[in-house]
């Protein structure tokens, strides 16, 4: 895997450290990981950064297009090594997992909006809210419930 990982980031015109390797290795086991959780996995696997250091590292993938940044509402900004699709995400409104959501049309953009202002479409994002399986588990509520949703979905 890490010389994919090499091969990856010379192709997108970056250098290769021992940084950039790290996190793409520990976001290829924790997608959807925010800044401070992947810190926390590289602070484990006895690599020395900060968390500054994370935040440039995850800003110079992204901008490479070797990661996806998704903002999830009352979430800090998440990352995945999943580019270059359509997909989408589902939120637990609960424990705040993500998982992804293969296009819900089978082909970009996925919706039509009513009027385009006049804007050629590339893409369009989508997050779902509800309950993940072990939240369910844990503290069952109607599926319909306003307390099942952000609070900004139901406002």
């Amino acid at each position: 895997m890490p010389e994919t990982f090499e091969h990856e980031l010379r192709d997108a015109g970056l250098r290769v450290t021992a940084g950039r390797l790290a996190l793409l290795a520990a976001l290829d086991g924790a997608p959807h990981s925010d800044a401070a959780t992947l810190h926390d996995l590289l602070f484990r696997a006895d690599a020395t950064t900060s968390i500054q250091s994370v935040h440039n590292v995850l800003a110079d993938l992204t901008q490479a297009g070797l990661l996806r940044r998704i903002e999830p509402a009352n979430s800090p900004a998440r990352y995945e090594r999943r580019v270059g699709d359509n997909h989408h995400h589902i939120v637990c409104t609960s424990c705040g997992a993500v998982a992804d959501v293969d296009c819900v049309v089978g082909h970009a953009p996925c919706l039509t909006p009513s009027d385009t202002a006049g804007f050629v479409l590339a893409t369009a994002e989508v997050t779902f809210w509800g309950l993940c399986a072990d939240c369910q588990r844990a503290a069952p509520l109607p599926h319909d419930s306003p307390s099942a949703l952000p609070k900004e979905i139901h406002d």
